[in-house]
């Protein structure tokens, strides 16, 4: 998008068109990736193959967590600056965000790396376990530094006007992932090995994408060597903005521990396998909804900062209507079609009904979350982390923990797959309030003008 005014006058339903879009894409198709992932694992490996997998999940959300602080507080100060026509600023934004980034990796991969054996166990890996999880998880530790320069920096691709550059990122690393994945754990007899092995080659892939991408021409915003010296502003401002998406995932990676240890007692290692698979489906449900959120991002975030509050709030209102319309449909498609999904991972009996029956009731809310996903992003894209931090946290934290730790002791494992609907309910009613508050400043603010 070579006029970026066009975010402050093109039409808003035709922007989260253009915008989400190849988010969407590239979200999907980020999220078949870990499926696949799943599937070949769950087949090559087994069901401990699995379980391995979901015990390391949480290592790796945490990982998520911290490039996305980086990501995504970038993305919000690179969006407000863009709108405001600083693009200088917005450049030493992106140069401070790729330096912090590989900080982050290379201090996180190698603490983690110290006490992995510790950690796994504490995630509830057994004898049984523990030596698949940790084959997995210290070949995803070693190439993190890809994960955090590809993840991390291809939403500021996206927030520069450029989504279709984005989307392929995700695209081509999905699609390398996809072609490894059975060279490695079939023809090559890898096994656990070969999965990781096909998700770091296929990061390091995105991660020379983007660093090309914003050296090049085509780059609106560029990488540039000036820009890489750390700046104690510009770093706190990139933390202070991201700090709700990462604290989402850090409760997330907590609340993922809590449930493999619960898990673990209420239904063994199946019951952990089964988790394994639901997460995977939750992910593929919830990426549209995360890419029209994405897609909705750059335009609030431009708006908001060039003072257009009534489009702004015009979209908010098409991005929630957007979101709730994708959600239905994966509800249904999850209700319909339970057992099918589980048997794609698994041939295993008690997997599969354990599996269906935890799916169908996990995700039993999905068609309100559209609208708590668009919420928690537009606080986050007018530069109100705190918001979007208390909306993020009140899910995982404020709701999901207790019920959690106390509904599993009455009811057995059904309460562990009914914390989930009862804390999206319970999270997206708080975001109503706090969206609606927000609104209405806005009006007044602009009526105010």
């Amino acid at each position: 998008m070579d006029d970026r005014s066009s975010l402050g006058r093109k039409n808003i339903g035709t922007l989260i068109w253009d915008f989400s879009i190849p988010a969407i894409t590239g979200m999907l198709v980020n999220a078949l990736y870990n499926i696949v992932d799943s599937i070949f694992v769950g087949h090559g490996v087994g069901a401990i193959g699995l379980a391995a997998v979901t015990i390391a999940f949480p290592l790796m959300i945490v990982l998520m967590g911290f490039g996305m602080l980086v990501g995504v507080g970038a993305t919000t100060l690179v969006s407000i600056r863009i709108g405001q026509k600083k693009i200088a600023d917005a450049e030493k934004i992106l140069g401070n965000a790729f330096v912090l980034g590989i900080v982050f990796a290379v201090s996180l991969s190698g603490l983690m790396l110290a006490f992995l054996d510790e950690i796994l166990v504490a995630l509830g890996a057994g004898p049984d376990v523990l030596p698949y999880a940790r084959d997995f998880t210290t070949l995803i530790l070693g190439g993190s530094v890809f994960m955090f320069t590809g993840f991390g920096l291809n939403n500021v691709i996206r927030a520069e006007g450029s989504p279709r550059i984005a989307m392929m990122t995700m695209v081509m690393s999905a699609l390398l992932n996809t072609l490894l994945n059975p060279l490695f754990i079939f023809g090559l007899g890898l096994g656990i090995k070969g999965s990781a092995l096909a998700t770091v080659i296929s990061q390091a892939l995105s991660a020379v994408w983007v660093v090309v991408h914003f050296r090049s021409r085509r780059s609106y915003l560029k990488l540039r060597g000036a820009n890489m010296r750390p700046e104690r502003r510009i770093v706190t401002d990139i933390i202070a903005m991201g700090s709700s998406a990462f604290f989402m995932q850090v409760a997330a990676s907590v609340v993922a521990g809590l449930f493999n240890n619960i898990l673990m007692a209420h239904g063994g290692q199946t019951a952990v396998a089964a988790m394994g698979i639901i997460n995977r489906v939750s992910m593929l449900t919830l990426m549209p909804l995360f890419g029209i959120s994405q897609g909705t991002q750059p335009v609030i975030g431009y708006n908001y900062g060039a003072k257009h509050y009534h489009r702004v709030r015009e979209a908010v209102v098409k991005g929630s209507l957007a979101a709730t319309a994708v959600a239905v449909g994966g509800f249904a498609v999850v209700q319909l079609f339970d057992a099918h999904i589980i048997r794609l991972f698994s041939s295993d009996a008690e997997l599969v009904a354990l599996g269906a029956a935890g799916l169908k009731i996990f995700l039993a809310m999905l068609p309100i979350i559209g609208f708590q996903v668009i919420g928690s992003s537009f606080f986050q894209a007018i530069g109100k982390p705190l918001h979007s931090l208390l909306l993020s946290m009140s899910r995982q934290l404020l709701i999901l923990i207790p019920v959690l730790l106390i509904l599993p002791r009455f009811v057995g494992l059904k309460g562990v797959w009914l914390a989930g609907p009862i804390a999206d309910l319970g999270s997206t009613l708080l975001t109503a309030v706090l969206v609606a508050t927000q609104v209405r400043r806005l009006a007044k603010a602009e009526e105010d003008a």
